[in-house]
């Protein structure tokens, strides 16, 4: 067969192929490296596997963290994927980051196989040219005239496009896959093919022949001589499927050959409860057997031979056959080139096919509740809101039993595998318990002048008035790490703020955070609001709630600077509240009194270093160094078990001295600090701009001039003088508790308490005012008279 195609001129067209690919596809953002032999630590970021791989197959995966342990994986490549917009020739570069993604599967130890449409489409587009070729020297030797743009392509045949496509298609995949140092097989097949026992067992045979010898088999339907697709009536038992398109060859092919996981690439992000693009039209993260009937079917993909409903159809064939399905979009640019790698991996990408329904509602019906719940909360008198805090505090208290039994499970578990910074972060107490009632019980006072207070009124003309009043942000996901009391925390700044609530813990605090969740909720309950605080249990990973815009306002992370940059990373079209690093400064004057400065500087360090507000940095002043003040500092530092790192310009004026630090922008988060030497204020401030993170910085010094300077020209959310760095916080600040500390300078900055949470909303009250009245020949005039506010009674 295939000395007839070569025959026929696909040869010579195969040698022009590859330089045409090389400097097609090659000079995408997705460049294949010319050397065969390279590592696949240089083709991707996605680290080597080091799960095990192989699973007892008869059941389908029940969630998305486990496909990482898939090892035999079906990719199915629908036409509109590997096919250009104008339906002639191959999207060349999406095809060259799919065939990277496979490769980077395949080094990793799965087993790939690879189902592909495309012969159809670069058939067309190959014999288009030589018909055109062909006419164009007819009509030269005619007429003597060049009248391509006249010529009439007549309708080409899908079989005979196949035909002369086939070929070529592999020539392209293998060419690509050599890149990799992987070998690429072609097989071509028919419905005969898997109702034929013989045929059958043959095939499957030879699967599993190149499998073992680490080969990716290509699969596609044998459109050259294919039968037109007839309705039936199968897809209802494992047994029974044809063969009429590539989804279900590839479902027939999943099932035969036991694998994990099957991921079916679209020119769509899934599978929606309604068209793809009609009014409303919902996304569906995890399908479920039965729930056909909540979905509206819309028309078949632009090329291809099915639509959604035979994807659908086809992917619960495969799930009833043991195999886990995805059906994602493989077309988009800023996802397709690692869709296959993020599935794989159990990020939330397209439609997830299981089996298993969850206990509990889905992280996107939580996000519904707590938009409607929080909504009503906002209507809801001060006092009824201020009536929900003062509850939750006296149930701190009174379950305070309960409470510290949840914890102490928590902290036997956490015990050998938690730092001891975070354990003592994961840990309650009953004084911790009191403080959080007290400072709920602040936050339950400041709320009864929040939501709908009146900022700004103004008379824009006769009988028509502008008003500014605040209101809540909307739906707040909070993620935080260790610290369970950050939970009733951030609900009652919530709920006084009218903010509906999502709180991702720690898997370490989940028996604490279970109990102070379910006390909110019961708190909450008093005015039937419940559901506007919710606590994320699903496996999701905080990567994928970030990807929520349509349901989350605003991100705020709590923890580690790792987890808020990784937030920051990840957060897509949603705004993130917070800092990534607290690397707090400390300077010492020379004119700094000595009872002073080895209080503040102890306080600041050493009484919770893994705290944000936490000093990292001590600058002093260069005419302090060989002092009895100096030597005071640091005989406190060596008691406490400070370990000292020395800046550059301080180690050079030492013989013998501490290590010198790595880097000036260093947070240490533990009983460690960096002491750096100083010429005047003005070189600490600059120091703390080039160095610094924003979030506090201290002056030590008796002269208020020089302190006013400090406080005026460092460019910090808190500048403090004379007080430890530790004040940063929203309970020591009277706000009765924060959600988090804010180094940005858009919103909110600082500890961000019960303001933070809040933006604003104009009400304009008019009688049949329109813009034309004011024009310049019209009957009225802007007056824009500033009227006074309205107090608010708050007793």
């Amino acid at each position: 067969m295939l000395s007839q195609v070569y025959h026929c001129g696909l040869q010579p067209f195969k040698q022009r192929l590859l330089p045409w690919v090389k400097c097609t596809a090659f000079s995408r953002s997705h460049r294949f490296q010319t050397s065969a032999i390279r590592h696949v630590r240089s083709w991707s970021n996605i680290p080597f596997i080091t799960v095990p791989l192989s699973r007892a197959h008869g059941k389908s995966f029940a969630h998305r963290s486990e496909l990482k342990h898939a090892k035999r994986i079906v990719v199915k490549l629908g036409s509109a994927v590997v096919t250009r917009g104008d339906e002639c020739g191959l999207a060349l570069g999406r095809l060259a980051s799919i065939v990277e993604q496979v490769s980077v599967l395949q080094n990793q130890g799965r087993e790939m196989m690879l189902v592909t449409s495309g012969a159809v489409a670069f058939g067309r587009q190959r014999l288009r040219h030589e018909i055109l070729l062909s006419q164009s020297v007819r009509q030269a030797l005619h007429s003597g005239q060049n009248q391509l743009k006249e010529m009439a392509i007549p309708v080409l045949e899908a079989r005979a496009c196949a035909a002369a496509g086939q070929s070529g298609l592999m020539a392209l995949y293998e060419a690509m896959f050599t890149q990799y140092s992987i070998c690429a097989a072609q097989i071509l097949v028919t419905n005969l093919d898997f109702h034929d026992e013989q045929k059958r067992r043959n095939l499957n045979g030879t699967l599993h022949e190149l499998l073992r010898m680490n080969i990716v088999p290509i699969i596609n339907t044998n459109d050259a001589v294919v039968p037109p697709a007839e309705p039936n009536s199968d897809l209802q038992g494992v047994n029974v499927i044809s063969v009429k398109d590539n989804d279900s060859l590839a479902a027939r092919l999943a099932v035969e050959m036991k694998t994990d996981l099957l991921i079916v690439l679209s020119d769509v992000e899934g599978l929606f409860d309604s068209p793809p693009g009609s009014d409303d039209a919902k996304l569906i993260d995890i399908f479920y057997p039965g729930d056909q009937q909540s979905v509206t079917f819309g028309t078949k993909s632009r090329v291809g031979m099915g639509g959604m409903e035979a994807k659908v159809k086809a992917a619960l064939w495969a799930l009833q056959g043991g195999t886990s399905v995805v059906i994602a979009n493989g077309t988009h640019p800023k996802v397709s080139g690692h869709v296959i790698t993020d599935i794989v991996e159990g990020k939330k990408v397209g439609t997830f096919f299981s089996e298993v329904k969850p206990a509990g509602p889905t992280v996107e019906q939580q996000g519904e509740m707590a938009r409607s719940g929080g909504r009503m909360l906002a209507t809801l008198e001060p006092e009824q809101r201020a009536e929900i805090i003062h509850h939750l505090a006296d149930l701190l208290t009174d379950q305070r039993d309960e409470i510290l039994l949840a914890n102490k499970k928590d902290m036997e578990e956490a015990e050998g595998r938690l730092a001891a910074p975070l354990l003592k972060r994961l840990s309650l107490s009953t004084s911790k318990l009191n403080s959080l009632a007290i400072g709920l019980r602040q936050i339950a006072s400041s709320s009864q002048d929040s939501v709908g207070r009146v900022l700004r009124r103004t008379r824009i003309a006769k009988n028509l008035e502008l008003e500014q009043v605040t209101v809540p942000i909307g739906v707040l996901l909070v993620i935080f790490e260790s610290r369970p009391d950050c939970l009733p925390q951030v609900a009652a700044l919530a709920i006084a703020s009218g903010n509906g609530l999502l709180l991702k813990g720690g898997k370490e605090a989940a028996h604490s955070n279970r109990i102070l969740h379910l006390l909110t909720q019961e708190a909450l309950s008093i005015h039937g609001v419940k559901e506007a605080v919710q606590l994320v249990n699903t496996r999701e990973e905080v990567e994928d709630l970030c990807r929520l815009d349509k349901m989350i306002d605003l991100i705020i992370p709590r923890g580690s600077s790792q987890l808020v940059r990784d937030i920051q990373k990840a957060a897509k079209g949603i705004p993130v509240m917070g800092h990534s690093e607290g690397i707090c400064h400390m300077y010492v004057d020379s004119e700094a009194s000595v009872d002073k400065v080895t209080r503040l500087v102890r306080d600041s360090k050493c009484e919770y270093p893994a705290a944000c507000n936490a000093l990292e940095t001590l600058l002093i002043h260069r005419d302090l160094l060989r002092t009895p003040l100096f030597d005071q500092i640091i005989d406190m530092l060596r008691v406490e078990q400070v370990k000292i790192h020395a800046g550059p310009k301080f180690a050079s004026y030492l013989t013998f001295s501490p290590s010198e630090v790595k880097s000036l922008r260093t947070e240490y988060g533990d009983l460690e600090l960096c002491i750096e030497v100083v010429d005047n204020v003005q070189e600490a401030i600059d120091h703390i701009h080039k160095y610094g993170s924003s979030h506090t910085d201290v002056i030590v010094t008796e002269n208020e001039k020089t302190a006013e300077f400090f406080l005026q020209h460092v460019d910090s959310a808190c500048v403090f003088w004379n007080a430890s760095t530790r004040f940063s916080d929203g309970y020591r600040f009277g706000l009765g508790a924060e959600v988090g500390i804010s180094t940005s300078r858009i919103h909110a900055r600082g500890p961000v308490g019960l303001e933070g949470l809040l933006t604003t909303k104009w009400l304009l009250r008019g009688q049949d005012h329109v813009v034309s009245d004011f024009s310049e020949h019209g009957s009225l005039k802007f007056l824009h008279e500033n009227l006074p506010i309205p107090q608010r009674n708050t007793n």
